[in-house]
């Protein structure tokens, strides 16, 4: 028996984030990596790059339907 496994997705950018040519190969946006099954996601610098971190870091959580 396999034991309970989770998915951590990497590379994933807001809509609002990606401009011009991203340097990763794959992005997705937080709503698409919850909808394939994403447990977990690992956003980058669009957090910390962003004027505003915290809401940026809203933003993302509202897009997914994460209340804080």
């Amino acid at each position: 028996e396999l034991p309970d496994l989770i998915a951590v997705t990497p590379g994933i950018r807001p809509a609002w984030s990606v401009v011009g040519k991203d340097d990763q190969k794959r992005v997705v946006t937080p709503g698409e990596a919850v909808r394939s099954g994403a447990d977990y996601i690992v956003v980058g610098r669009p957090i910390p790059q962003a004027a505003d971190p915290v809401a940026a870091l809203a933003a993302i959580n509202s897009s997914i339907g994460v209340e804080v």
